[in-house]
């Protein structure tokens, strides 16, 4: 990995701690330069669900064509109509959050479609994880960075595979 070099600030994620706090939802107009398209079979039930579980909100709408989601900038969704899968696919798509958005994602998920949600996990490159499955079965995971503590066995992990932590 020799050809790599932090690039941190074109990024709108926080530094990881306990104390990290998310950026507020990003309302600009910008070239995206990836979004997630998810087929629903019901443009309103899923908008709803997206915000009120997940936290985006609606960026534009074409009724009945498609909802524009966003939360944070470059983490867009938009929602098409089409037929809903039987079961969620193996494929998912991960969005940041920081750590004290993971229990408040967990619950308010949980509250909009009980049994959507499994975790959060702890893994072992560094972050804590809560998988969704939303009313069009796509899977979407949340995502929160914790502290790089060089002396855990995560940051160990890290050196196994060739990738040093911040600072070394």
């Amino acid at each position: 990995m020799t050809d790599t070099y932090p690039a941190f600030e074109v990024s709108p994620v926080p530094a990881p701690g306990p104390d990290a706090v998310a950026p507020e939802p990003f309302h600009g107009i910008y070239g995206m330069p990836m979004f997630v398209s998810v087929p629903t079979s019901d443009l309103a039930a899923s908008t709803d669900f997206w915000v009120r579980g997940l936290g985006f909100f609606e960026l534009f709408s074409a009724p009945g064509q498609v909802v524009h989601l966003r939360r944070w900038t470059f983490q867009d969704v938009l929602l098409v109509p089409a037929g809903r899968p039987a079961e969620a696919p193996a494929l998912s798509v991960s969005f940041s959050c920081v750590l004290g958005q993971i229990d408040e994602i967990a619950a308010a998920c949980e509250a909009a479609r009980p049994g959507s949600t499994t975790g959060p996990r702890t893994m072992p490159w560094g972050s804590v994880e809560l998988e969704v499955v939303t009313p069009e079965n796509a899977r979407v995971v949340m995502t929160a960075a914790r502290p790089y503590d060089p002396e855990s066995p995560e940051a160990q992990h890290l050196r196994d595979i060739g990738i040093e932590g911040p600072g070394a």
